[in-house]
């Protein structure tokens, strides 16, 4: 690597670290000419995640867009920004995990609604009836019904 002060290739690691993100690595470096010490950081690329939609068209998977409608979905309701943050890191994580270049939108819509499961069910209602197209009021009510299933049992294991 150049040395930012004189250009001349030769420079040592002074000093290396993980970041807080474990995903980038801190050195510390200086000139073996000139003595200059600088740092640089050094960052796995990712690939890009394709998302593929229900009309076959592609686009770049968004977090902020995961996370636009998670705050939709917990307007007004007591979940924090921090959760849902974390819900959409780990949304992501487990996407790239799979190994896939693409993956379909339902399976990013079904993550996003286990995860709202979990954390808050008026929150997971509303994001079915918007993900899901609920078409008219006993569809909602057999995904009410679904919801009440599962819910005791998973208050049970809390």
């Amino acid at each position: 690597m150049k040395c930012p002060a004189c250009q001349h290739n030769g420079t040592r690691v002074v000093d290396s670290r993980p970041v807080d993100d474990m995903k980038s690595i801190r050195r510390r470096r200086e000139c073996e000419a000139c003595g200059y010490r600088y740092t640089t950081f050094e960052k796995v690329e990712e690939m890009p995640l394709i998302v593929v939609k229900k009309d076959g068209s592609r686009e770049e998977f968004s977090r902020e867009k995961v996370l636009r409608g998670l705050i939709r979905a917990c307007e007004k309701r007591p979940v924090s920004l921090e959760v849902l943050e974390s819900v959409v890191f780990d949304i992501e994580k487990d996407l790239r995990r799979q190994g896939n270049a693409e993956v379909k939108s339902e399976e990013v819509g079904e993550l996003v609604m286990d995860r709202l499961a979990g954390i808050d069910e008026v929150a997971y209602v509303r994001f079915a009836s918007v993900y899901r197209q609920f078409k008219d009021i006993t569809v909602f009510i057999d995904e009410l019904k679904d919801l009440l299933k599962k819910s005791p049992d998973d208050k049970k294991s809390e």
